[in-house]
């Protein structure tokens, strides 16, 4: 720790003693780490009681907290209470001037006497840093005292709630609350939506982090911040294990699965969730600086996700903010990235002013992550305006919602297969046959009952006489696919896409000997289709299943414009747990950054027209069958569109480094 001794008056000059060892004693283990030490007389320290603590009079010691984890504070000490108290206890000034320090340097890190319980735990530290530096017990003669009422401790107040709470390091309560946290950080998102949940729950991780003086080793500090990361993802994505369960066959072979799986989602979460607080411990970073950095880095992070194990980038913290539609609506400007980066810089920034109310640069960076977050919220008021503008199209659209039973699906024999084929067959007929006359009509994911080849035809819209859009899968190339097959009303398959992110585990087996129920092939990624109908052409792109939650991913860039995103999902495999109100959470936002609306339909629930301001138009819930006729509009371009996923990444990047160059500015 580096000490600055600065010498208001100089008759401490004739007294050895050795500031920078005594301060070092009592101070946190770090190198870069920041105290100044202010050696005055009466007469300042008194002017300096009056103005900061409305004491009339000078006392021996006063610790000004800056805040700060790199720049503690100041300890001013005056020579004239300290010579008056030293000689009243028979001690030399160096050994009073000693104990001065040390108690200045415990206020500066947090400890308290005002309340009898604190003021044990502080005069105990004070007597073993004491008698360490061949000292005797301070508090052995009443006559003398360090200060009185908090009269010596103007920063002492600052943060009085939350510096009570003392957990000690590696203690249990230390793994619990970060494991509390976590848990509670997930309760921000859909069904449940208690956005408050995830702002109590990253904040008090955060707060947990940045309140320790003391860091150690890069695993060390892995193992404390790593009970976060695992509840976070365990409470998060529990649900995914929900389909080992749906199949009574399929649980017979993959229930041994259950235990490995969900240790698994905790390492993920281990693995990325620690990466933000790990940034903020291992560098030189000021208060300040540091919630820039945790804010880029909790984005980063979101982007890598994209990528990592084929991408599960699943409930951005932009999310916690659908339930208010102007503010959700700023991700057209810089879509959840964006959007994540700002509500994480506003919950770190909270609680570093917390953390000293007093601090200009703690009210700056917080105003600042506010005021682009209002801006943000001006930017998506009118983003829901242009989206209401536009007229649409006059195409028909209905939605087809099965709503059978996972095991109705299953192949026992191939007469068994046939029979089920025909039934689900005539039953997808009779529902989507219903009265009224759709332009085009949409069954979800894998509905059709029969495999597809490039060669085939679809009878479906034949005897619906209509365009269809059904879920299917296809054989071609020698490979099977997870494909979209679209038909017009002849009965002429005109495309047939096919799903490019595959599930890994439910869908490919990844490194060869996790088990996987089925293996497909990849298909080629984003492209528009075109469907003529009577009075227009309909654009669309197509996604299957959860290829809705990669941003910027669906859309390419051409000069043909889509009407909509057209998503066709099967969440029969989750039921009722949250993954399947995740997952509509997930099409709306897309809806929001792309500036399309997005027609889903879902097996068995919920199917949507979902507007492109993320509103939810008309929707099926969980487990009914039935259909859903509606019309889109409001398809426009966004700015995030137009910028582009990675390069958002840069600007957010951008912002975060000037951010933590600007804040880790400082003199001495």
């Amino acid at each position: 720790m580096q000490v600055y001794v600065n010498y208001n008056d100089n008759r401490w000059k004739k007294y050895d003693i050795d500031f920078a060892t005594i301060a070092n004693a009592a101070g946190p283990r770090r190198k870069d780490v920041e105290v100044s030490i202010i050696l005055t007389d009466d007469k300042e320290i008194h002017k300096l009681n009056k103005e900061y603590r409305g004491f009339d009079k000078p006392t021996n010691v006063l610790s000004f907290e800056l805040g700060d984890d790199l720049l503690l504070g100041d300890i001013y000490i005056s020579l004239d209470t300290v010579k008056r108290e030293a000689k009243a206890a028979g001690i030399s000034v160096a050994e009073h001037t000693a104990h001065m320090v040390v108690h200045g340097m415990l206020h500066l890190q947090g400890y308290d006497h005002i309340v009898d319980k604190d003021a044990v735990v502080m005069e105990t530290k004070e007597v073993a840093i004491m008698k360490k530096l061949g000292y005797k017990n301070p508090y052995s003669d009443d006559g003398v005292v360090a200060c009185k009422n908090g009269e010596c401790c103007p920063g002492s107040h600052t943060i009085a709630f939350f510096k009570r709470l003392k957990v000690r390091e590696n203690s249990f309560w230390q793994y619990a609350l970060y494991a509390l946290f976590g848990g509670v950080a997930a309760f921000g998102f859909a069904p449940f939506n208690l956005w408050w949940a995830t702002v109590l729950g990253v904040g008090g991780a955060y707060w947990l982090t940045v309140r320790r003086k003391n860091y150690g080793g890069f695993w060390r500090e892995v193992l404390r911040i790593s009970p976060f990361g695992a509840a976070y993802a365990m409470a998060m994505l529990w649900w995914t294990l929900n389909s080992i369960y749906v199949v009574p066959e399929l649980a017979k072979q993959f229930a041994i699965w259950t235990v490995p799986a969900l240790v698994g989602i905790g390492i993920f979460g281990v693995v990325f969730f620690s990466i933000p607080f790990l940034s903020i411990i291992r560098g030189r970073l000021n208060s300040m600086a540091r919630v820039f950095m945790f804010a880029g880095v909790w984005a980063l992070v979101l982007w890598l996700r994209e990528w990592f194990l084929t991408g599960f980038p699943w409930n951005p913290i932009a999310n916690i903010a659908l339930p208010f539609p102007a503010l959700a609506n700023s991700m057209s400007v810089w879509g959840a990235l964006g959007l994540t980066f700002v509500i994480v810089g506003f919950i770190a920034a909270t609680v570093e002013l917390i953390r000293n109310i007093k601090s200009v640069r703690a009210w700056f960076v917080f105003l600042f992550f506010l005021v682009i977050a209002v801006c943000g919220a001006f930017a998506g008021a009118h983003n829901i305006d242009v989206a209401s503008k536009d007229a649409g199209t006059t195409a028909m659209i209905r939605i087809v919602q099965p709503a059978q039973d996972q095991s109705q699906k299953m192949i026992y024999s191939r007469a068994d297969a046939l029979k089920r084929a025909e039934e689900n067959l005539v039953r997808l007929f009779q529902l989507a046959a219903a009265e009224g006359n759709p332009d085009l009509v949409v069954f979800p994911e894998t509905t059709y009952p029969y495999t597809i080849t490039d060669t085939a035809d679809m009878p479906l819209a034949t005897v619906l006489k209509t365009n269809v859009v059904i879920g299917a899968t296809a054989f071609m190339d020698g490979k099977p696919y997870n494909s979209m097959i679209v038909a017009s009303p002849d009965g002429t398959v005109s495309n047939i896409y096919s799903k490019s992110h595959l599930v890994p585990f439910g869908e490919y087996s990844l490194w060869g000997f996790m088990p996987s129920p089925i293996h497909l092939a990849h298909g080629d990624g984003a492209e528009l289709i075109s469907i003529n109908m009577e009075e227009a052409e309909f654009v669309f792109a197509p996604a299957i299943c959860y290829e809705i939650i990669f941003s910027d991913s669906l859309v390419p860039r051409t000069d043909l414009k889509p009407h909509a995103i057209i998503n066709i999902t099967n969440d029969t495999w989750f039921g009722k747990t949250p993954g399947t109100y995740q997952h509509l959470d997930m099409v709306r936002r897309y809806a929001i950054e792309s500036g399309l609306p997005i027609i889903r339909a879902n097996y068995s629930g919920i199917s949507a027209f979902v507007l492109s301001d993320g509103e939810i138009l008309s929707s099926l819930p969980i487990g009914q069958t039935g259909i859903l006729d509606g019309t889109v509009w409001g398809a426009h371009d966004t700015i995030y569109h137009r910028i582009g996923r990675d390069w958002m990444m840069v600007i957010i990047l951008l912002v975060a480094c000037m951010g933590v160059l600007l804040a880790n500015t400082h003199k001495r």
